[in-house]
């Protein structure tokens, strides 16, 4: 049978999850009375809630008798290991590019990727229906950037297609007019174009896994190309292992891929994508063999962490009235889990610390995990997120990022005036009538905490995107903080809205009457740039001639209401979120108001 093997990359809502979806159902994969939801791909809660791909993917559809196996990607620059990866499965890339933005951060990337990978492309000009397409302006863009980044001279020659996945139409005409129903020219695109993989299947096996599954049966599941020879289930194999070791196992169970479903086979072949079951602790990049002639392939090359978090037990004095998972020896077996399908994260434990430093590609990365933990019913602690420094010849240096903002050119001002603050350098700008592109190299510091302002300032209508660029010299220590204090609980109760009404004009409140408050818990943002202790537990007094019920006639402000990654944006280096399955509460690190009151006077002292 013929092979085709292909990855679908695009910078994050440029439709890529879209288009595989019309793929699948323009192949037939599904039945004609099959009941398939809309980015079918796109399988986890988080991904469909968010609308973004968080895990790379597998599927595989048979088109005019050739099978293609077609790997999603996701787009952010926090799940970029994750794209790494499987460039070592595929032998060439569709590279979706939407009709108005045009090339983006995490375009150039992937792209980048797919050159180091010498893979063949095949670019989709996708939403050509939108009023504000430049499909002509954008190919130029894309030309642009193969040019920059040092591709073949054959690969300028691009086959395009021109697409809107949305409404499953294609063609191999810029012309708007000129789209016909279904994805019939880019499959046929992808056999005619894309290389079929090399198909020796008499020599001895390699196959080296790139992507990761795990179960609590068989432990984790290893998925790769089989690069030459034959896996076959029951028979004993070698894995070549990161360190230099060799590890014989029997294979347990083997998979191939078609649709949405994974497949019990007898047999891998050369060329194909399969699953390997049977070394419960197998790891990406390496490498499986045949017992008799171990020859290794060259590791995969992940790249490190730049975003790191504390993660610990929860120590509020609120700890284990939600959660049931809130032990120590949970978190940290659930932590642990967590690395054995996701090679990009890290976790280390404190020493004599129920507290774990977990360090991923970025906040989001560490976001999500944090929202999953959350939603299996674990309860615990993080701190603000911090970058990850290096030592380079002899000097501390930090991570950049490459950003391009996108924005209504009235509030350009004042997003740059932001920027300069955050030690962005400004490397172009460009005007349309009423928009403003601006591209900065940041460091990645100046990015944590940067969203909300943002949007804020923005009106909504901004749009940042940002991809690790590289490690530079640290150039300044006070980058990114918050530079307005908090209202601190100095007492534990319940909240009022006498107390919440006395404390309007201080600041903005995160709270409402009626909830559960303690000491120490962060209940607004302060006015001014010094932490306030405050009462907001505190009833009205009493008497014979007032009535209990006046205090309900008072008109409060509705409280500003964070979402978890407004939590962990908002946070300085002295504060906490706490996680639990109903709550995410602010805190200080120090409860006691005198005790805190101490450390920060020490603290101002020895500066």
């Amino acid at each position: 049978m013929e092979i085709r093997n292909v990855a679908i990359i695009a910078h994050v809502d440029h439709g890529k999850t879209t288009l595989v979806d019309k793929l699948l159902r323009d192949s037939h994969t599904f039945r004609d009375n099959q009941v398939v939801e809309e980015r079918v791909m796109d399988s986890n809660d988080l991904e469909r809630e968010r609308g973004i791909t968080i895990l790379a993917k597998n599927t595989a559809i048979m088109w005019n008798g050739v099978k293609i196996n077609v790997l999603d990607t996701p787009g952010h620059a926090d799940f970029s290991g994750e794209v790494e990866r499987i460039m070592k499965m595929v032998d060439g890339v569709v590279l979706v590019v939407d009709a108005y933005e045009g090339t983006m951060p995490q375009t150039r990337f992937v792209l980048k990727k797919a050159f180091e990978s010498h893979l063949k492309p095949i670019v989709v000009i996708n939403k050509v229906d939108k009023s504000s397409a430049r499909v002509m302006e954008v190919i130029d863009e894309v030309l642009e950037l193969f040019i920059d980044l040092g591709c073949d001279e054959d690969d300028l020659d691009f086959p395009i297609v021109y697409a809107s996945a949305m409404n499953n139409t294609s063609s191999l005409s810029p012309k708007l007019e000129d789209q016909k129903p279904g994805m019939d020219p880019l499959l046929d695109m992808i056999v005619d174009v894309i290389p079929a993989p090399q198909m020796d299947t008499k020599s001895p096996l390699q196959l080296q896994p790139a992507l990761l599954d795990y179960t609590d049966y068989t432990g984790r599941i290893g998925i790769g190309k089989v690069t030459r020879g034959t896996i076959k289930t029951g028979e004993v194999v070698s894995c070549a292992r990161l360190d230099g070791s060799i590890k014989q196992f029997r294979v347990q169970k083997l998979y191939g891929f078609l649709g949405l479903d994974r497949i019990e086979i007898n047999e891998g072949y050369a060329g194909d994508i399969v699953a390997v079951s049977g070394l419960g602790d197998i790891s990406v990049g390496e490498t499986i063999c045949s017992t008799d002639c171990v020859e290794p392939l060259e590791k995969i090359h992940i790249s490190e962490p730049t975003v790191q978090m504390t993660f610990g037990t929860n120590t509020s004095p609120f700890c284990g009235k939600d959660g049931k998972l809130v032990t120590a020896s949970k978190i940290e077996d659930r932590l642990f889990k967590e690395i054995q399908k996701d090679v990009s994260l890290k976790v280390e434990r404190i020493a004599n610390h129920e507290e774990w430093v977990v360090s991923g590609r970025g906040e989001l990365h560490l976001g999500i995990l944090i929202e999953n933990m959350r939603r299996e019913g674990y309860e615990f602690q993080v701190s603000r997120p911090r970058v990850i420094l290096k030592e380079i010849d002899g000097e501390t240096c930090e991570p950049y990022e490459y950003t391009i903002i996108d924005l209504p050119s009235e509030y350009a001002g004042n997003i740059i005036e932001m920027m300069g603050n955050r030690k962005g350098q400004l490397v172009s700008m460009s005007n349309t009538e009423t928009q403003t592109r601006l591209i900065y190299n940041v460091p990645s510091r100046g990015l944590i905490g940067f969203n909300t302002n943002f949007m804020t300032l923005t009106k909504g209508y901004g749009i940042i995107s940002h991809s690790f660029l590289e490690y530079r010299k640290m150039e300044s220590l006070n980058v990114g903080n918050r530079t307005t204090g908090v209202l601190v609980s100095m007492a534990q109760g319940e909240s009022t809205a006498y107390s919440i009404g006395a404390l309007e004009d201080r600041g903005s409140m995160f709270i409402a009457p009626g909830e559960a408050i303690y000491e120490g818990m962060i209940v607004g943002e302060a006015n001014k740039d010094l932490d306030l202790a405050v009462n907001v537990v505190k009833a009205k007094q009493q008497t014979n001639t007032r009535s209990s019920n006046k205090d309900q006639t008072v008109v409060l402000k509705r409280p500003r209401v964070l979402t978890l990654e407004n939590c962990l944006e908002f946070i300085n280096d002295d504060e906490l979120v706490e996680v639990t399955p109903n709550h995410i509460r602010l805190r200080k690190k120090i409860l006691d108001t005198v005790e805190r009151k101490k450390f920060d006077a020490k603290m101002r002292n020895a500066e």
